[in-house]
């Protein structure tokens, strides 16, 4: 019996000492690489699509890139990003040579927004968006305004300052946050004429269900409806103060969600930040301006037709 207990006691000892091994291993070691691309791909660089680009990008890439004192894409702090995260700062995304993207391919460039792994085959953590989903021609357009002459992306020569991920995301994209696969077939753009169909894409592209679910960690990109909580709201970004600004439950619910809501106050709040009766929007949902009332009013009618889910989410206001 004694016998038994001491190997039992050793057993556990190696067994912790493995694994103080395996998370010490962790902690010290970088975020994990992958395969780079390998396929050719130029996009576009049309008037148009630089134009279209502008605008996506306004919604996805500014707010975490643009640099107030440069006035450009040259990255910074993320100020809203959840203190177990680490330490986070966004990349210069100029056409710099050397500091910015100004050496990317298209390709590459292509595959870092579908697969999140970037052109040394380091993975992009979980706070940079991927978009897996998104239509063929809305990515070429986001990569044609970032190859373009466009002011906020001209080359400006800011070093970037490095990220201090935190232990929990180094482990979780060990074995949670894995990049993406590139779609074996071109994706097309939904019917714009179809507000349902029109709505859902924008709501899932635009990223509205990755803060308005309940948890960046319980997000399902793949497959947004799946989401936990999608849409009820609850999520806990920050403010540039670092304080918690609960998003808001968007499902039809009629008592905690938007269920009582109409059309056109929908589109007010979203594209003016107005507010019927309380304060307007504030950072980090700001108004979407560059939306059309078209696209605001597709979003409103997709989220009238996902199920109403009841959670109450009062209004973080400072």
């Amino acid at each position: 019996m004694k016998r038994t207990i001491k190997y039992l006691g050793l057993l556990i000892l190696v067994i912790l000492i493995i694994l103080a091994i395996v998370l010490a291993y962790i902690g010290g070691s970088p975020i994990p690489s992958y395969a780079t691309a390998d396929f050719e791909y130029e996009a576009s660089h049309t008037p148009g699509m630089i134009a279209r680009g502008a605008k996506l990008s306004s919604m996805l890439c500014s707010s975490c890139h643009m640099n107030r004192e440069t006035g450009r894409l040259t990255g910074g702090p993320m100020k809203d990003v959840p203190p177990d995260w680490g330490t986070v700062y966004t990349p210069n995304i100029t056409r710099d040579d050397i500091y910015g993207i100004g050496e990317w391919t298209d390709a590459e460039l292509l595959y870092l927004l579908r697969t999140g792994i970037k052109k040394d085959g380091q993975y992009s953590p979980p706070y940079m968006a991927k978009l897996p989903k998104m239509a063929d021609d809305d990515l070429d357009a986001i990569i044609s305004f970032l190859r373009s002459d466009h002011i906020s992306v001209q080359a400006q020569a800011v070093p970037d300052q490095p990220s201090d991920p935190s232990f929990m995301v180094k482990m979780l994209c060990r074995i949670a946050f894995k990049p993406f696969d590139m779609p074996d077939a071109r994706i097309e753009m939904p019917d714009t004429s179809n507000r349902l169909e029109f709505g859902e894409y924008l709501a899932h592209n635009l990223e509205c269900f990755s803060c308005h679910s309940a948890d960046f960690a319980t997000n399902n990109y793949l497959e947004p409806t799946l989401s936990k909580g999608y849409f009820a709201g609850g999520n806990k970004p920050l403010d540039p103060e670092g304080r918690i600004m609960l998003t808001s439950n968007l499902t039809p619910h009629k008592e905690t969600g938007i269920g009582n809501w109409t059309r056109r106050q929908f589109i007010n709040t979203l594209r003016l930040g107005i507010k019927e009766g309380e304060e307007g929007l504030r950072f980090p949902m700001m108004a979407y301006t560059m939306l059309t009332e078209h696209e605001a009013g597709s979003i409103y009618d997709y989220l009238m037709t996902i199920p109403a889910i009841e959670n109450k989410v009062e209004r973080s206001v400072y």
